[in-house]
């Protein structure tokens, strides 16, 4: 049993990394898969936190999650940027495959896999991506300068890409299915007193146009079924995300979103020794900060397991 470690945590952001730090400080030398390419996770793909507690000015995203990474580090924490491609979460011994073809075997594990940001689900969206199609302003705002570009969605993500790309666009058009937002005031605020923001409501995207890159969008009005194109030179998608648990379909019961289901406020799923925590739990707040908490919990939760086993 030496070689059986006795926490694995996969997945990061500030659930992966606060559920490092307390199995840290609990002395149960944890393993983190970060991710190969998410590591972080969303908020590597943020602006400013402003409402993240102990940071009176706001911090940037990539820069919280360097501190936390580091922080988890610091106690002691394993931190491997590689994804778990294959898990068997059954038995009191947990064995996970990593995309270089390592096993790791593990006597709890805590699942903090995140979010993925949600398609439209147009033909075009999908082959204009890259081209003209984006999920993230901070990564490809700097390529729309001086340029008129959409923004679909009406959330606070929606609107805080809005407002970051007017940095760089000549306008931004928001574009939302609904005649209100559903962000909340303080952004609401801010987009609605920005000039170069334009919102168009009761409108949905139905196609993106262009060839080798994008060059407009054909709509639809919510309300009257009335079809129209506009010419715009970039689309960025901001309605939401869909939880990362595709690997966890017949592990862990999942609800019929795809979000892992826990007993109560605890972030135990229906496998003993297996945990879950952030955004691939919480569909209802989904902040750093909840999110935070919720890895906490996982910690801890696995700590009390691993003393009663």
């Amino acid at each position: 049993m030496s070689d059986v470690r006795e926490v694995v945590i996969v997945g990061s952001g500030p659930a992966g990394y606060t559920a490092a730090i307390y199995a840290s400080r609990a002395q149960l030398k944890p393993i983190i898969y970060e991710g190969s390419v998410t590591a972080g996770g969303a908020l590597m793909n943020t602006t400013e936190v402003e409402n993240f507690p102990g940071f009176v000015d706001g911090v940037m995203g990539p820069d919280l999650m360097d501190n936390m990474r580091k922080q988890a580090k610091r106690f002691g924490a394993e931190l491997i940027t590689d994804d778990i491609v294959e898990m068997d979460l059954t038995g009191d011994i947990k064995t996970l495959t990593d995309g270089s073809g390592n096993v790791v075997k593990a006597k709890s594990v805590i699942l903090a896999t995140g979010s993925a940001y949600r398609e439209i689900g147009l033909v075009n969206e999908k082959r204009l991506s890259g081209h003209g199609v984006s999920w993230c302003a901070t990564c490809d705002g700097f390529f729309f300068r001086d340029q008129t570009i959409a923004v679909v969605g009406g959330g606070d993500s929606a609107v805080e890409e809005a407002t970051f790309l007017t940095r760089f666009a000549t306008k931004v058009v928001l574009i939302h299915r609904r005649d209100t937002l559903r962000a909340s005031k303080i952004m609401i605020e801010r987009a609605t007193s920005n000039p170069k923001i334009e919102f168009l409501w009761n409108t949905e995207v139905i196609d993106v146009l262009g060839e080798a890159k994008v060059s407009g969008l054909k709509l639809r009005n919510t309300v009257d079924g009335t079809e129209t194109e506009r010419a715009f030179t970039g689309l960025f998608v901001a309605i939401g995300h869909i939880p990362r648990s595709e690997l966890l379909v017949n592990q862990v019961t999942l609800n019929s979103e795809g979000y892992v289901e826990v007993d109560g406020r605890s972030t135990r799923t229906n496998i003993p020794g297996v945990f879950a925590c952030g955004d691939l739990v919480d569909f209802t707040y989904r902040q750093a900060i909840t999110a935070a908490g919720s890895g906490c919990q996982a910690a801890l939760d696995a700590e009390k397991y691993l003393t009663h086993h």
